[in-house]
């Protein structure tokens, strides 16, 4: 293929997802040709192929005469500006999907996702290497996954960053002025991005889609304000509120402190999509009740974490039940339990919410946080552990709360070395980038028959195991008895 097939590939490409019109093909080639710096055209045939192929075609050619570097950092600015030249403008976008919406909240969101994807916004040849797989648990099916989506930086990009003055603008990387943006070496282009407006517990929000999509149909729900995180009973109000717009989504909110918050404390937002995750499907195990809200179902969900769930017809009463919870929660201390509201003045206790529609009914899944540390556990008690860090180290954020692991791309690598020295008996300490792995690997070698035919599948068993073990750590009361009578004292308390 061409540049000149490549280019007439891409417009063809861009009529036949509805990004374009057929009136629209003249215009939109010379708009490619200018992007290239091409003052002619020469007709040509569009190829049947897929966008990756099509546009790996263009930013060859863009590399070979000067245009665009040739890394993957800036590669991906190039192909996103050639993206934005043929998806719709925001208003057309905005106005489709109020369209559609009048049919369906579901048809509103069908066709946004579909142009998210289409418009190369969410990379789908990247995505379909994620590693995925399911670990049956006591708690129901575990989702594992290894993000390998996102791409790393090359040593050259990383330089060029360095150099680069500190910018501020956009803030961050969830704010709106992100719809349309260039992009630079150490912040992704954004201009086949599209946001949609909505107003929720009085404010400005948009949604848009995660280009990583952890799980399917990923929103990202963000304030139209770069304003910091914060759980309180707006954020309740503004939960509710989105799903009473798409029923068919669950949505939910990091913490608002660090540890067992999410990445981006800075700018308030939530996650939602159209999945259903394994703690949703986990039944409750043991009902309670709220002195006043007799008419709220609640109980403690049989979860790894300490989850209370609440549900109700009635929007405001289920927004005050949880205010109260999460006041009292704020505010908790019980030495017994090693839960402390606040040492030398930092304040602990925190609540990641999730909230959904279930047979016509608002429901709210309160976990309890704490980041707390120690000594020993640096990171956070509340936290994986040490022991689990080969395995992941990172903060467990509310996808990871709800039953999808999102592990470190370092583990596929690791995990096909491992098995070659598991099946191999090589010692697994004298290789430098899985020693980390020696005891756990031994561990798993005394457990099992190893072979090369099973020994991928017991490692993919066995990090399932490890990750629910280390949302056991992350849950403040502990899965026993003295646990739930803890967890139970808590709930008394709440007035």
């Amino acid at each position: 293929m061409n540049i000149f097939e490549a280019i007439k590939s891409l417009v063809k490409y861009g009529i036949k997802k509805e990004m374009l019109e057929a009136e629209d093909e003249i215009w939109a080639i010379n708009r490619v040709c200018e992007a290239l710096k091409l003052d002619t055209y020469e007709e040509s045939k569009a190829k049947e192929s897929d966008l990756e192929k099509i546009l790996a075609v263009i930013l060859d050619y863009a590399v070979e005469n000067g245009l665009c570097e040739d890394s993957v950092v800036y590669r991906d600015l190039f192909d996103t500006k050639i993206m934005g030249l043929i998806t719709p403008r925001p208003s057309f976008v905005i106005n489709k999907f109020n369209s559609l919406y009048e049919q369906s909240p579901k048809a509103a969101t069908d066709f946004y996702y579909k142009l998210s994807q289409d418009s190369d916004y969410i990379r789908r040849y990247r995505i379909k290497n994620d590693l995925k797989w399911v670990t049956k648990t006591e708690y129901g099916d575990i989702d594992i996954t290894i993000n390998l989506s996102k791409p790393e930086k090359d040593p050259k990009a990383i330089a060029a960053a360095l150099k680069m003055k500190s910018a501020s603008y956009p803030k961050c990387l969830l704010c709106k002025e992100n719809e349309g943006y260039a992009g630079r070496i150490n912040h992704p282009a954004r201009q086949n991005h599209r946001i949609i407006p909505m107003v929720l517990g009085g404010d400005d929000f948009f949604m848009q889609y995660s280009p990583y999509v952890y799980y399917n149909e990923h929103c990202i729900v963000f304030n139209a304000e770069h304003t910091p995180m914060k759980i309180d009973r707006g954020a309740f109000e503004k939960l509710l509120d989105f799903i009473e717009l798409f029923p068919h989504y669950f949505v939910g909110s990091n913490a608002d402190l660090p540890i067992v918050g999410g990445s981006i404390l800075t700018h308030e937002h939530f996650q939602g999509g159209n999945y259903e995750f394994a703690m949703a499907k986990a039944p409750i195990e043991t009902e309670v009740k709220f002195a006043g809200y007799e008419n709220v179902k609640a109980g403690i969900v049989k979860w790894p974490m300490s989850v209370i769930r609440i549900s109700s017809d009635d929007k405001l009463e289920l927004v005050e039940l949880a205010d109260k919870i999460l006041t009292a929660w704020r505010g908790y201390t019980d030495e017994d339990s090693f839960i402390y509201a606040e040492t030398d003045g930092e304040k602990h206790n925190t609540i990641t919410p999730i909230a959904r529609m279930r047979d016509g009914k608002f429901e709210l899944d309160l976990v309890l946080r704490n980041n707390i540390t120690t000594k020993e556990c640096p990171l956070g008690f509340y936290h994986p552990h040490p022991e689990y860090h080969h395995i992941k180290k990172e903060n467990i954020g509310l996808i990871e709360v709800m039953g999808l692991a999102v592990l470190p791309s370092r583990l596929k690598g690791e995990m096909a070395l491992l098995k070659g020295a598991m099946v191999s008996g090589k010692d697994i300490g004298s290789i430098e980038a899985i020693a980390s792995h020696k005891q756990w690997a031994e561990m798993i070698m005394d457990k099992y028959d190893i072979t090369a035919d099973n020994c991928e599948e017991i490692l993919q068993k066995e990090i399932g195991i490890v990750f629910t073990s280390i949302l056991e750590q992350c849950g403040v009361y502990s899965r026993n008895e003295e646990g739930k009578a803890g967890f139970i004292k808590f709930i008394e308390s709440v007035k």
